[in-house]
């Protein structure tokens, strides 16, 4: 068998990942465009240039993600067919973090939960519109930035204690929960706030809102492994926020290597 081509057409990016015949996963990669068909088009050129492959060399191109229904056509007479975006999240999901059955989340634009099991079709289990557009949106607004690089560099620097109220800040006694765990996100918004205080604040609100969700979701089926994906994995402040979570809740949230590229090599998979 050839190579089979995985290709992940999101909101912002697309994604592209391969599969040679032994089943090796090759270096993925994405690019930007304006376009679903400019973007599909300039990522299958460029993964196919780096890696010396000829259109003889591939077998499959499997598409998913929210720009899969603008391809009405094969790409370049190869073999293409466009899978359901949720199969592709949980089957990249279990692949990358090597989980016979985890809730799978998918953190771009707006978030996806999956409940994926080896064997079984993954099954969508909802999802919240706060994700990766949430931080750009409120950004451009209350900090005039609008670059993700640039708003993860900033909250680097930022102190949560002058944005969020803590459970610290209303209760002197223990309640059962840690003192450190948000009542209210911005609910504490000091006068001398500064933009990595707010960028900060930002970035925890959706990674807290993401991470509850998950915890609720994982509950009817007795688990604790949550599967990370998608292009938010890769901000600083994913992992500081997951493993507080972790230790609060006795969850075992996972970012794998490749997480942002787990739809599209779900996709490829998909073929197997």
């Amino acid at each position: 068998m050839g190579v089979v081509i995985g290709i992940d057409v999101g909101g912002s990016t697309t994604k592209i990942v391969g599969f040679d015949g032994n089943m090796n996963l090759m270096a993925p990669m994405f690019v930007t465009a304006d376009d679903p068909i400019t973007s599909i088009y300039g990522a299958f050129g460029k993964f196919s240039d780096e890696n010396s492959l000829g259109l003889d060399d591939i077998s499959k191109v499997m598409i998913t993600g929210v720009g899969s229904s603008y391809v009405t056509k094969p790409i370049y007479n190869l073999d293409c067919s466009v899978i359901p975006e949720f199969r592709c999240i949980g089957l990249g999901g279990l692949y990358l973090s090597g989980l016979d059955d985890a809730i799978v989340v998918s953190m771009g634009t707006g978030t996806a939960l999956v409940h994926a099991k080896k064997g079984e079709e993954p099954v969508y289990l909802g999802g919240t519109g706060v994700g990766g557009g949430t931080i750009m949106g409120l950004s451009k607004k209350l900090l005039g930035l609008n670059n993700i690089a640039h708003i993860d560099e900033i909250a680097k620097g930022g102190n949560i204690n002058n944005v969020d109220l803590k459970i610290s800040d209303i209760s002197k006694k223990d309640i059962g929960l840690s003192a450190q765990m948000t009542a209210s996100n911005f609910g504490n918004v000091s006068d001398i706030a500064t933009k990595g205080d707010f960028a900060l604040g930002l970035v925890n609100m959706v990674f807290e809102t993401i991470g509850m969700v998950s915890v609720f979701a994982a509950r009817p089926f007795n688990l604790k492994d949550v599967v990370l994906t998608g292009n938010l994995t890769q901000m600083s402040q994913a992992k500081i926020v997951f493993d507080t979570l972790n230790k609060m809740f006795d969850m075992n949230f996972i970012i794998p290597e490749n997480a942002q590229f787990a739809t599209g090599i779900g996709a490829a998979l998909s073929s197997f």
